[in-house]
């Protein structure tokens, strides 16, 4: 692993006597709230197996707990929603294997499970670039989603990577813009958006591939472009020096 994606998640340090899946679950319930779960429902939020237990909580348990390859396979086995975003928060991004990146991706149930795990842990990982690549062409709704994340977490945070790489991920993302499936094409704008924001070079090529794509014959593709270029010109706009 590369000195800049070590820093980019340091392992979390324990701050308090360690305590397993039973005990971190047990509180998870005890602080379930049935009103955030009927929010989470607006959102477009799977909620069958959620608690409503709030983010900033699920950060300081994961804080607590530290970084644990093992808890994080317990908790994601609960198969509650809370319990897996947890998951995607202690797990050793050293540790991770390519087949349980599959094994969890395939898991996804909700879109908000499926980002958390790309930023969280996915975009950590030596297989972020192929996973972004072999996920984008899947079939299943959230691995899909899950390949364009992974896309966008990249260009936003991983300062190493080259431009001819997100060339390519541009290449992909005109090559599914007309899949009108609705957490997939967000993710794709989502992708486009973020590369265009990379640097001045990837700005220029993210807003010709929007502009290829917003002539494709799909509805999707074209809000995918439309709604795109409205920010990425907006950055040209500001760039550009005044008279």
């Amino acid at each position: 692993m590369s000195r800049n994606l070590q820093n980019e998640r340091r392992p979390l340090p324990s701050v308090a006597a360690p305590f397993g899946a039973a005990e971190i679950i047990a509180e998870l319930e005890a602080h379930a709230n049935p009103a955030n779960v009927a929010g989470m429902a607006r959102y477009g939020i799977a909620t069958e197996h959620a608690l409503g237990v709030p983010i900033p909580l699920l950060r300081g348990l994961a804080k607590r707990a530290g970084t644990d390859h093992r808890l994080a396979g317990e908790l994601w086995a609960s198969g509650i929603h809370e319990a897996r975003i947890l998951a995607t928060m202690v797990e050793d991004p050293a540790r991770i294997t390519s087949a349980q990146m599959d094994r969890w991706a395939r898991d996804f149930d909700s879109w908000d499970v499926c980002d958390q795990a790309c930023q969280n842990l996915f975009r950590c990982t030596p297989f972020a670039c192929a996973k972004a690549v072999q996920w984008s062409g899947a079939k299943q709704e959230f691995v899909r989603r899950a390949g364009f994340a992974l896309m966008a977490g990249l260009a936003a945070q991983r300062s190493e990577m080259r431009d001819a790489q997100f060339e390519a991920f541009l290449k992909i993302v005109a090559s599914v813009a007309d899949d009108d499936r609705n957490m997939v094409k967000k993710a794709v704008n989502w992708a486009l958006r973020q590369i265009g924001k990379r640097n001045a070079r990837l700005l220029k090529k993210a807003i010709a591939a929007a502009e290829r794509i917003e002539r494709l014959d799909s509805r999707s593709a074209r809000w995918i472009a439309k709604d795109a270029l409205r920010e990425l010109r907006g950055k040209i706009a500001v760039s550009e020096p005044r008279p």
